[in-house]
């Protein structure tokens, strides 16, 4: 049990690293700056990596939403749950805590929204909060079925961390202009703890929606997918 937290807490910490990262850092670097179509491939990126990495340890869950749907689709024992979030919370709070380290060593900097999720006037879009709720649970669903998907003993072996990642990279695509993206609560805490003070007063929802979305998702999958 202390290696699959110590994995969910490496991986974890490397998802918000390396995606927020890339967002504060490198989204809008003068001239060469990498974009929304960057920092969405950054994000995919991070998953594949740490699903072949430590995949095989704790499952490569990374991720609050993930592991609430993989015990409602039966996938994962109740029992673990709250040690994986807790886990998983102490990995990106830690990555926000060093991008915050990095991030003020460059004069003049404030932390601005620093890659936080939200909705509203801190939308990058201006999109509202039924635009936010709405499309965080749908993607987060989506995600869940994914992985719940290529997880299955049908799928082909050792293809999963791939099909995953590339999900979260499209769900990136969809949607940084509405939320800036979370389906993630472990990475919108880590980044709203170190943003301006908004952040902290719209982080519910970017609890709410993607753990609705997560059990949407496993619930849908287990209608559709699961078969005798």
């Amino acid at each position: 049990m202390r290696k699959q937290l110590a994995a969910e807490t490496v991986g974890t910490f490397w998802l918000v690293f390396g995606g927020c990262g890339s967002a504060i850092l490198a989204a809008a670097f003068p001239d060469l700056g990498i974009g929304f179509t960057g920092v969405a491939l950054a994000f995919g990126l991070t998953v594949v990596t740490m699903a072949y990495a430590v995949g095989g340890i704790s499952g490569g869950h990374f991720n609050p939403a993930v592991s609430v749907g993989l015990t409602v689709a039966g996938r994962f024992p109740a029992a673990r749950l709250l040690p994986y979030i807790a886990a998983q919370l102490v990995g990106a709070i830690l990555a926000a805590a060093a991008l915050y380290l990095v991030a003020s060593g460059k004069a003049g900097f404030a932390p601005g929204g620093f890659a936080a999720n939200g909705y509203g006037e801190h939308s990058p879009g201006g999109y509202s909060l039924t635009s936010a709720l709405v499309i965080e649970i749908i993607l987060t669903a989506i995600f869940l079925f994914v992985i719940l998907g290529t997880t299955h003993g049908r799928a082909p072996v050792g293809f999963a961390p791939l099909a995953i990642g590339l999900t979260l990279t499209l769900i990136h695509l969809i949607s940084i202009p509405v939320t800036n993206t979370s389906v993630n609560p472990a990475r919108s805490t880590s980044q709203a703890l170190f943003a301006d003070g908004w952040a902290l007063g719209q982080l519910w929802l970017f609890w709410l929606a993607p753990l609705l979305g997560a059990v949407l998702g496993a619930l849908v999958w287990k209608a559709v997918g699961e078969t005798d």
